[in-house]
């Protein structure tokens, strides 16, 4: 088992910190959340079938609602704001703000009933975080760079974050399919529906033209689906089933780093010395978070031998 997660760890560590700039790639020629929709759905579409033709059990109807909730938080709250946002959020910006998502499950951790409440070391790891978000995402004038960030685009990934979080905190004892894959497949499909309800809202669609789409946001797209969606999303709500989240959470510290190098070398994006500040507090913030004593880390490690048994 320990080989597995590992694997999947270092899967999600690549290829999430790569999918922000896929993203980038995907928006310049195709619409954010229609984007979006798409690449869910035909990801949950392949794995769908895929497994319905392997055998798998499919989800009833209690979990269909299950996998509803926790896609609609995950991909179009989560996901979906994120492709927003980077039309006018660097990629790899917004991959740092993203980065700060164990810092809102210490939050909501805290305020849930029954909830396990953070100790100083988390309360201060918060504090030197929000201080490396402000460091980031502050005026120019204050922060120190020459940069300033789109307000409206800033808001939308910390919402994002929030509703990540959110998604992540449920699944964790939501009633949902034996199999991963199926899982996974079933929340991409009820995702992408809100996804394609917001498109048709928001009226991005209005005076898009699908034959002006360029061959390389195509290509954006496809990595999105094939290698983002199905191998990066799939280690994902494995790991949320299989590893302690404290493990699962240290994700954040590798995926903003990815992100930040590839908008650079491949995005023409700006790297100021305060993103690099920021990128050290606020992953420090989170390894700092993320710390646990080892009886509590046993214990959680505890928790999932029994769920596989």
């Amino acid at each position: 088992m320990k080989s597995k997660i590992w694997t999947a760890l270092i899967l999600l560590y690549i290829v999430w910190g790569s999918t922000y700039f896929g993203i980038k790639v995907a928006i310049e020629t195709i619409p954010p959340f229609f984007h979006a929709g798409v690449r869910f759905l035909v990801s949950g579409l392949i794995l769908v079938i895929w497994q319905k033709a392997a055998g798998s059990e499919m989800p009833t109807r209690k979990q269909w609602i299950s996998t509803a909730i926790i896609g609609t938080l995950l991909l179009l709250g989560g996901n979906g704001l994120v492709s927003w946002a980077e039309q006018f959020i660097p990629s790899g910006i917004a991959a740092l703000i993203i980065g700060s998502v164990p810092m809102f499950l210490v939050v909501l951790e805290a305020v849930r009933p029954g909830g396990v409440k953070p100790t100083w070391q988390a309360i201060v790891g918060l504090l030197i975080g929000f201080v490396g978000i402000f460091i980031l995402v502050g005026p120019a004038e204050i922060s120190g760079g020459e940069m300033n960030l789109d307000p409206f685009g800033v808001i939308a990934l910390l919402s994002a974050c929030l509703l990540w979080a959110l998604g992540s905190t449920y699944s964790k004892n939501a009633d949902l399919p034996k199999s991963t894959m199926v899982t996974t497949g079933a929340e991409m499909l009820m995702g992408s529906i809100g996804l394609f309800v917001v498109s048709l809202l928001t009226g991005e669609l209005n005076g898009w033209n699908p034959a002006e789409v360029s061959a390389r946001s195509l290509y954006g797209l496809l990595y999105l689906i094939t290698i983002g969606s199905i191998v990066g999303f799939g280690s994902y709500i494995w790991l949320l089933q299989n590893a302690p989240i404290s493990l699962v959470a240290t994700y954040a510290y590798v995926n903003p780093i990815v992100a930040v190098l590839l908008g650079y070398w491949f995005g023409n994006e700006v790297l100021e010395p305060r993103i690099w500040l920021a990128t050290a507090i606020i992953i420090g913030s989170v390894m700092f978070i993320n710390r646990r004593s080892k009886p509590q880390v046993k214990k959680e490690a505890d928790e999932v031998v029994r769920q596989e048994s």
